[in-house]
């Protein structure tokens, strides 16, 4: 019985089940105190049970992330994009890191380590071959890279006001989410706008 409990082999959960638990408690206590242990005693197992689904809290962490990011739509669409449409793909992820307590750290850790991100950076990458004639790829990284640490900064600010820590002086984050957000994406669309001209604009000269 207790080999049986040690390895979780009695169907009583499985990796989807184990993964909603963990982001419900990682949005109830916050990712400094989702410790293996402590999903195990809310999921009524040993914690040695956690690693028959998971090899390591990183690997669990990377499907906390996957799920977080589940809710962004994939586009179906041929033509061509407009700003409109990055503006609201970057949004859709912005929104997706804020809706769960720590959302932004979690991706972002997985992220380095090349957990949990691939859906979100075809969603990107989609969207940016139908704007610009240049490699979708870099371009899909580094607004990805942009919306992860605006959520984070946004994320670890609301955190710090909820303690009551003194507001910082300066850019005010937490107060214009969304123009400092949509003013971000427009910078970078131009940039690759430039960047994709750049070429023509020297053959001719």
């Amino acid at each position: 019985m207790m080999a049986e409990r040690n390895s979780d082999r009695s169907g009583r959960h499985d990796r989807d089940s184990v993964t909603t638990t963990a982001l419900r408690l990682l949005d109830d206590v916050g990712l400094p105190d989702l410790s293996m242990r402590r999903l195990a005693t809310e999921l009524g197992i040993q914690p040695s049970a956690l690693y028959w689904h998971f090899d390591s809290k990183q690997q669990l962490l990377g499907a906390i992330a996957e799920r977080i990011l589940s809710r962004i739509p994939l586009e179906e669409h041929d033509e061509i994009a407009t700003d409109a449409d990055v503006l609201s793909a970057a949004r859709s992820i912005r929104d997706a890191l804020l809706a769960y307590r720590d959302g932004a750290e979690v991706v972002l850790s997985s992220y380095a380590l090349g957990f949990g991100v691939d859906r979100t950076q075809a969603r990107l990458r989609s969207v940016l071959q139908r704007r610009a004639s240049i490699g979708a790829d870099v371009a899909a990284t580094t607004l990805l890279q942009f919306v992860i640490g605006h959520a984070l900064l946004v994320q670890q600010r609301l955190h710090a006001e909820s303690l009551g820590a003194t507001h910082l002086v300066g850019d005010d984050t937490t107060g214009d989410v969304s123009s400092v957000f949509d003013d971000g994406v427009m910078l970078f669309l131009h940039g690759i706008d430039a960047a994709a001209k750049r070429p023509e604009d020297h053959s001719e000269v």
